[in-house]
């Protein structure tokens, strides 16, 4: 099941750095039981959020050439305090390394310029067509979908294709 942590890219240039924002709000479902009396985001989303803001960046940079984008590897994760809803976790991903098969990223979450997370996360992409040509049709939808999610997310984009 995939659910959108990230609700809009405020920035974004290619091949370096993204910025998004998760706002949460009481209307979460996971916060009915984390925690019923002091409802707050999870760190595994948190991170989650982090990974997402991190694989648009790479679909972006590569103009869609891979349909999957998936996280392989967090480092150095560092969680500081709560976020509670009505806050707005801002996330920045930095490009450090890239492959043709895998990105190294700078991660952090703030909130009012204060962090709130941070790791460096690797992230493998590729498409499905590589294990099994017969996938080739699923690339070409989930590439779609994505770029009509990304149009949503990033109202201020330039022409990207």
């Amino acid at each position: 099941m995939y659910f959108s942590l990230i609700d809009k890219i405020v920035q974004l240039e290619p091949n370096k750095t993204i910025i998004a924002t998760k706002s949460l709000t009481m209307a979460e479902e996971y916060l009915r039981d984390h925690f019923p009396l002091f409802p707050v985001m999870p760190g595994v989303l948190m991170l989650e959020a982090m990974t997402q803001a991190s694989a648009w960046l790479i679909r972006v940079s590569q103009h869609f050439a891979q349909s999957t984008v998936l996280l392989k590897e967090a480092k150095n994760v560092k969680f500081g305090q709560f976020l509670q809803p009505g806050q707005t976790l801002t996330v920045t991903a930095t490009i450090l390394s890239q492959s043709e098969n895998e990105t190294v990223l700078k991660t952090e979450g703030t909130i009012d310029g204060q962090s709130r997370i941070r790791a460096q996360l690797t992230l493998s992409h590729y498409n499905l067509a590589t294990a099994n040509p017969n996938q080739a049709i699923f690339d070409v939808k989930l590439i779609e979908k994505l770029k009509s999610e990304l149009s949503l997310l990033w109202l201020d984009n330039p022409q990207w294709e």
